[in-house]
């Protein structure tokens, strides 16, 4: 009894005022030298007197941890987004049950998915071959929940006509950080249901797209996208090896090597293969490329048909998703597009790819600023919640800002997405869309890795700790500007767009921006916001026609620049435009100022500064392959 006592009054011990008596720290007291103390005042005097942490191996301090509460009311933006544009009971409904189910139940299996990786099992007991890719029970849940909860299937579904993919999109932005990564073969799989969709559901894929859009878990199924060889990812015109070998009854038989093979466990794929001639010839670059389609199944032994898993990927983040290579040895196909037509066949494929990749980085952004902010009003330093320190306040409103101006463009393209494929879209949102897609993808994804890599810097040292779940966060963003297109890749991919309109998607951009920045000139709190944004577009303009009297190599040297100048000019035209709504609050309008107040246009002040000169790229390797400058008196 004596014994339980001491444990009691040992944290109480730590409220005592009076000096503390040294005791002998290595001294042990067994049970029986206490009962045969005097008293029990004796007892608690010598209790009082152990300092901390004498007899504990732990201390009595133990940080709250940041708390997810539900992504939807807690995203003000969102909620206003749709009030304003989608003011749908029904939608809000669901997004509000949907984003209670995303943190008391659907965050757990994100966990469990992070902390058992898929797993490769090459051959069963008894020697034979079987490549079973082995995933988590929760990752499989995964796939029930994103069928019932309709996270393809809305956008297909189009019960809200040209606001369906606003819909869809908003839903996968809630549920996109807490999912484990299955938002990948989501996004392959809404991009495969609008290849087929576009190119018509013919009978060899009729039941392929019920699948793929489907409400019932039993039925469903995801895509994967087979596209990158050992040559490399985006130029697929000449790293395309894999050839396939028709059959007399209009079907093919692929054979080739497959590097990098996202969400391997997919129920079927798309993928490009060169079509052989009657002799086994094969044509050269993308002339002779053809999109095929195929199912993944097994043989009556439980083997593969025409496929071998090499390897799982070791990948620095999405860990949750297996990533293989493969060797194609036979596997039975579909031609879809006509011979020769596969690169242009996947155009719509990777305008959903690259919208859903902005999602993830969007929602990556919005989900550590959401942890961040709840954290600040539970962790002390220096006398004061980190909630009442003005620099890490500061701090966490510009990654605010950040996330609000990704948000809005995301949503935007989101919208144009759904007006494009309800048939009411104007030629202007066309040229639009076909600009800002690329734009909205390369830009989100460098700021998601900037805001994610600042969010776990406000947790100190846990956001260093990895089974605190931060910094997978990180390490998942880390994609984000690779998968679909590097950021060159895509500012070069933005060049092309504007050449193959004859200027016409920067018209379009220009023309738009313009009557968004026209709506606000009345706004007296704005007019710092829109000053600045005008003043940038018109720099920009006067970029655009300086280079078009230049070589045409000119602009491939700015196009980085000129992809971000283009992303924040839009998006603080946005960030405008939603300031002026009606029921608007005064933190939109702080937003739109703060986000005005950076360079919003780098690539007209890099111009200036003669960064595009003629004599940059040869300076440029110089430098960084340390040659000696010979002659650089060309540069100025």
């Amino acid at each position: 009894m004596s014994a339980m006592k001491l444990s009691l009054a040992g944290p109480r011990s730590l409220l005592r005022r009076g000096p503390i008596k040294p005791l002998n720290p290595l001294r042990s007291v067994s049970t029986a030298e206490l009962g045969s103390r005097e008293s029990e005042e004796d007892l608690l005097t010598e209790a009082a007197a152990t300092p901390p942490f004498a007899r504990a191996k732990i201390g009595s301090f133990f940080q709250d941890r940041p708390v997810l509460k539900n992504p939807f009311l807690e995203d003000s933006l969102l909620r206003a987004y749709l009030r304003r544009h989608l003011p749908e009971e029904a939608v809000f409904s669901d997004l509000c049950v949907f984003g209670e189910r995303v943190a008391t139940e659907v965050d757990a299996w994100g966990r469990e998915c992070e902390r058992t990786p898929p797993r490769l099992l090459h051959f069963d007991p008894w020697g034979r071959r079987v490549d079973h890719i082995v995933t988590s029970p929760a990752w499989q849940r995964m796939k029930g929940l994103s069928a019932q909860e309709g996270l393809v299937a809305i956008g297909y579904e189009r019960r809200f006509a040209e606001w369906s993919r606003v819909y869809q999109m908003s839903k996968l932005f809630l549920y996109s950080p807490s999912s484990g990564l299955y938002t990948c073969p989501l996004a392959m799989t809404d991009g495969a249901a609008k290849v087929i969709q576009s190119m018509g559901i013919s009978r060899p894929v009729e039941d392929a797209f019920s699948r793929l859009t489907s409400r019932r878990p039993e039925r469903f199924w995801t895509s994967g996208q087979w596209m990158t060889e050992r040559q490399g990812g985006s130029d697929v015109g000449s790293g395309t090896e894999t050839v396939a070998v028709p059959h007399a009854d209009g079907s093919y038989r692929l054979h080739g090597f497959k590097w990098f093979t996202s969400a391997t466990d997919a129920d079927m794929t798309l993928t490009l293969a060169r079509a052989q001639g009657k002799n086994g010839e094969t044509t050269p670059g993308s002339r002779g490329l053809s999109l095929f389609y195929a199912e993944v199944g097994r043989d009556e032994d439980g083997r593969l048909r025409g496929i071998e898993v090499q390897r799982l990927k070791d990948k620095l983040g999405t860990r949750q998703m297996p990533t293989a290579e493969l060797l194609l040895d036979g596997l039975p196909a579909h031609r879809l597009s006509a011979e020769g037509r596969g690169v242009a066949s996947i155009s719509n494929m990777l305008t959903i790819t690259r919208v859903h990749n902005s999602i993830s980085a969007a929602s990556a952004m919005r989900r550590v600023v959401q942890l961040a902010r709840d954290y600040a009003s539970r962790r002390t330093a220096f006398g004061r919640l980190l909630k009442d320190h003005p620099l890490h306040m500061q701090t966490l409103a510009r990654m605010e800002v950040e996330t609000r101006g990704a948000f809005l463009m995301l949503m935007d393209v989101c919208r144009l997405l759904g007006r494009e494929e309800m048939g009411m879209a104007t030629e202007l949102e066309q040229h639009l869309l076909r600009l800002l897609t690329p734009v909205l993808k390369l830009y989100t994804g460098k700021q998601a890795i900037a805001v994610v890599s600042e969010g776990l810097e406000s947790f100190g040292g846990q956001g260093y700790i990895e089974d605190t779940g931060l910094p997978g966060l990180l390490r998942d963003a880390q994609v984000l500007s690779i998968w679909e297109g590097t950021t060159n890749v895509l500012s070069l991919d933005v060049l092309r767009s504007v050449a193959r309109s004859s200027g016409m998607v920067l018209h379009a951009y220009f023309s738009h921006t313009k009557a968004l920045l026209a709506a606000a000139a009345d706004v007296s709190a704005l007019a710092p916001a829109v000053k600045a944004v005008d003043a940038s577009l018109t720099e920009l303009e006067k970029l655009v026609k300086t280079a078009a009297t230049r070589t045409p190599g000119y602009l491939e040297l700015a196009a980085r620049d000129l992809a971000y100048s283009l992303a924040r000019i839009y998006a603080g035209a946005l960030l405008i435009d939603h300031a002026c709504w009606n029921r608007a609050s005064e933190s939109d309008t702080y937003a739109a100022l703060r986000w005005c107040e950076q360079d919003l246009c780098p690539v007209a002040t890099r111009q200036a500064r003669g960064c595009y000169h003629a004599d940059t790229p040869r300076l440029d390797s110089a430098v960084v392959y340390d040659r000696e400058i010979k002659d650089n008196s060309s540069h100025s």
